[in-house]
């Protein structure tokens, strides 16, 4: 991978993906600790208002036990219906601040004398003077809208005993009411008060929003069940409650519900779902368990959090709806600054990993492209020097080594071609002698011999070997190279006639080609003096050429004695890229005038000239002669190789 993409790749793992990571988990950590702690908070506030709204309907409990414990409505329930008919019409006309005496004595007197078997005068005062006071308790206590009696000596409506007016309801006969499952609940409460709230049985409280109070009256000697009472409660007590609340606590976006078990709203201090299901402003049903417990849902659409507290004793659930947005817009003012300086900070490290790090890796990136062109070869590569920091030192650096090391292979190549020429020069040194001692070793046979005309034609043929040789040129043309290999051998048919044949095959295509001179007769030695040594029968050295597009391959192939594996061990196989090319290496004990001096010399040659690409290849058997390829570039006069 590019540097610089592990650089970016590095940003992005171990910096931006770290942050984001650190942002959300502290996130979602900071506003599950806020819910929690307002969770804490609100239940302690919970807990507080229901006893607080339980106080308010424990008052109404004592006006009811003053009631009974006054005997207040167990007289009522005695007396006759028309007498009972006869003390509401009074207090009706009376302040109930004073009783007019004379009134009250005459109405006494008339009631008396039509009753007298069960009531005297004296009790009748006292029953009347009780029931004005407790009726002058209701009527001064704000939230109490009406009051009533079930008798259970009554029939129809003589069992329907009013005590606090009412207008507009018409209480359920007593008849039905006894069929209604509200009274078998109250009648085992055992006079313990059961309270009802606003439409839940409205069959039975009205529509308006009450709660009614339901207990039944029993004879305190006797302990026998009279008859039930009603008392009805309006929510004037709550509102004033939760207004008081608000403004003390401050309690913004916050609604508070009575519900019951079944999520029926009792209650809402802001007046709108009283009489609804609670379920169906929430996105979930609510769970109405024991205790406390608070969650988060959505109400009317909005986030909001939900505390249900169970109110002791009334079997009903006090339910506060907190705006979530409310309670967390301090800390997402918080967030949003953290979030904006977190941004700042990551856009810094952006635009300093663009303007630095982008920078920095750029020109370690470059560096290294230049030195991969170094490496193919091109030595010309330099640096731009920019900046003034290190990198611009470590351009100039790298140009200065490419300086150097441009001038030191300068140095070695002109070292190189001057040992090249001095190898070459004294390879050719090597077989000019050798040449030479082997021609004057025939001439001198051919005079003793007399043979004056052979004589001549052979210094005829070593002038053209020598004018060829001593000239100063390194290549010469095929055909140049072909005569002078011609005047070679038509010297040694003069010394061993009998002993071999020779015949050149090259096509004439060739015949212009560029190549090393003194390269075919070293060859070409080595097989009259070597392969045909000890053989019985006639010798004959075929030399024949053929070429690709790149290269000739010149071949000097012989019927001679050929070359054993370990003779053919002794040549040194040089290595190179693409192929092999032999060179002979014999070892100490041969005489390395007489064993092969001729083809090591044209062997290395053929390297130092051309490269390992090209040389010589030997392919030899005992008795069945030897073949030995010279590859050499194609090219003509004035053509680069």
């Amino acid at each position: 991978m590019n540097l610089r993409y592990k650089l970016f790749s590095g940003f992005i793992l171990l910096i931006i993906i770290p942050l984001f990571l650190l942002g959300t988990i502290t996130f979602f950590i900071t506003f599950q600790l806020l819910e929690k702690k307002y969770s804490e908070q609100a239940e302690f506030s919970m807990r507080a208002i229901g006893h607080s709204i339980g106080y308010i309907f424990d008052e109404i409990n004592k006006v009811t036990d003053s009631g009974i414990a006054n005997n207040v409505f167990q007289q009522a329930l005695y007396l006759p219906k028309d007498n009972v008919h006869h003390l509401v019409d009074i207090h009706k006309d009376t302040n109930l601040d004073g009783i007019e005496k004379d009134k009250l004595s005459g109405s006494t007197e008339g009631t008396n004398n039509e009753n007298e078997s069960d009531y005297n005068n004296a009790d009748y005062i006292r029953m009347i003077e009780r029931q004005q006071n407790f009726r002058k308790l209701i009527y001064n206590h704000p939230s109490i809208g009406y009051a009533f009696l079930y008798n259970f000596r009554g029939y129809g409506e003589s069992s329907i005993i009013p005590i606090f007016a009412k207008e507009n309801f018409r209480a359920m006969p007593f008849e039905q009411f006894r069929e209604h499952r509200v009274f078998e609940e109250v009648v085992n409460r055992k006079g313990e008060p059961l309270w009802l709230g606003p439409n839940e049985y409205p069959e039975l409280t009205g529509y308006e929003s009450v709660f009614t109070q339901i207990r039944v009256v029993k004879d305190l000697n006797t302990m026998k069940d009279l008859g039930i009472s009603m008392v009805q409660m309006k929510d004037w007590d709550l509102d004033t409650f939760f207004n008081k609340f608000y403004s003390a606590s401050q309690m913004d976006n916050t609604r508070f519900f009575i519900v019951n078990d079944d999520g029926l709203v009792f209650y809402d201090n802001e007046k709108k779902i009283a009489g609804s299901n609670i379920s169906k402003y929430l996105s979930k049903p609510i769970s109405l368990a024991d205790g406390y417990s608070s969650y988060k849902d959505k109400f009317s659409d909005h986030e909001s959090v939900i505390s249900i507290y169970q109110m002791p004793k009334y079997n009903w659930h006090l339910v506060s709806v907190r705006d979530w947005n409310s309670i967390s817009k301090e800390m997402v003012v918080y967030i949003k600054w953290v979030s904006v300086i977190m941004v700042i900070c990551v856009l810094g490290a952006f635009l300093f990993n663009l303007l630095f790090m982008n920078r920095i890796s750029k020109n370690i990136v470059r560096t290294v492209r230049f030195m991969r062109k170094v490496e193919d070869g091109d030595l010309s590569v330099r640096l731009d020097e920019e900046g003034n920091d290190e990198l611009r030192l470590l351009s100039r650096g790298f140009n200065r080594l490419m300086d150097r090391v441009n001038s030191l292979i300068d140095q070695v190549k002109q070292e190189q071609g001057q040992k090249t020429s001095a190898e070459m020069r004294v390879l050719q040194a090597q077989i000019k002698p050798h040449f030479l001692f082997n021609t004057l070793e025939s001439i001198n046979v051919l005079a003793i011999q007399n043979e004056g005309r052979k004589v001549s034609q052979m210094v005829y043929r070593l002038g053209n070997i020598l004018r060829i040789s001593i000239q100063d040129k390194e290549e010469i043309t095929v055909r140049q190279e072909l005569e002078y290999l011609r005047s070679y051998l038509e010297i040694q048919k003069f010394r061993f006639e009998e002993l071999f044949n020779f015949e050149i095959d090259v096509p004439e295509d060739l015949m212009n080609c560029m190549m090393q001179k003194l390269t075919l007769q070293p060859l070409v030695e080595n097989c009259i003096q070597h392969a045909f040594d000890g053989i019985t029968h006639t010798g004959w050295i075929r030399i024949s050429a053929y070429a690709d597009e790149e290269r000739i391959y010149l071949t000097v192939e012989d019927n001679g004695m050929g070359m054993s594996n370990e003779q053919l061990r002794r040549f040194e196989y040089l290595q190179s890229d693409d192929m092999k090319s032999v060179t002979p290496q014999l070892e100490g004990t041969y005489n390395t005038e007489r064993r092969g001096l001729g083809v090591r010399s044209v062997a290395d040659r053929i390297r130092i000239q051309y490269g390992s690409r090209y040389g010589l290849y030997i392919c030899s058997a005992p008795n069945c002669g030897t073949i030995i390829q010279c590859t050499i570039p194609r090219y003509e006069q004035g053509e680069s190789q």
